[in-house]
């Protein structure tokens, strides 16, 4: 954390605080910090994902890292669900430095298991956006993050790692470079050895990928001439 950001995170955990003072035991706030992605959460107020401070970024979060920083906005109100079955009401607010910079979250998950159950009066209470689904996945370890990640997207492949194809393996890559997989560091060389190649092949993919994006962003300029 650099020292011109810290009253930012000051505010965020003081926000978070009283958030869970006010709101009780099944609210839960947690703040993290972008500059070490492996172990973002710098505070946590409230105990509803069992988490404590030095637990990795979500995946929700690190998709939205993934793009482009004038793309990243604020999400409101979405539905997640614990490993214990906890359905969460949850929202995360992008924290910005003086120069616009995103540099960390304050995320924010309220416990409505009973209140769903309760219906009725707190039935607007308990609504989503469903037009805006957004799942997210609360780890406890960054291994668990990466693993995750690279599990969701090999199963659309519907084979071994070592049974796939060069364009396969690319383009297995470019979706985990699309989820910010690679933001974490030592993800290159877990994705390495599942794909059962070396960490500079996964560079050469990587390469490769932005060469084409590259193409293709060229190629819509000139026809749109």
């Amino acid at each position: 954390m650099k020292k011109n950001d810290q009253p930012v995170f000051d505010m965020a955990i003081r926000t978070a605080d009283m958030l869970v003072k006010m709101f009780g035991p099944n609210c839960e706030v947690a703040v993290h910090d972008f500059s070490d992605l492996k172990k973002s959460l710098i505070h946590i107020a409230g105990n509803v994902t069992q988490r404590t401070p030095g637990a990795p970024i979500t995946d929700l979060v690190l998709n939205e890292l993934a793009k482009r920083k004038s793309e990243i906005k604020d999400i409101a109100n979405y539905k997640t669900q614990t490993k214990k079955g906890k359905i969460l009401k949850s929202s995360t607010v992008f924290l910005r430095n003086a120069d616009n910079k995103v540099i960390g979250a304050l995320c924010m998950n309220y416990d409505i298991s009973l209140m769903i159950q309760f219906g009725g009066d707190i039935e607007a209470f308990t609504s989503f956006d469903e037009s805006d689904s957004k799942e997210e996945t609360f780890f406890t370890s960054v291994q668990d993050v990466i693993h995750e990640m690279v599990d969701q997207v090999l199963q659309q492949f519907k084979k071994a790692p070592a049974l796939m194809t060069l364009d396969e393996k690319v383009d297995c890559v470019r979706q985990l470079d699309d989820k910010g997989t690679f933001l974490i560091k030592g993800s290159t060389e877990y994705v390495a050895s599942v794909l059962g190649v070396s960490k500079f092949t996964i560079y050469n993919y990587l390469q490769k990928i932005k060469t084409m994006n590259d193409d293709q962003a060229h190629e819509i300029v000139e026809q749109s001439k």
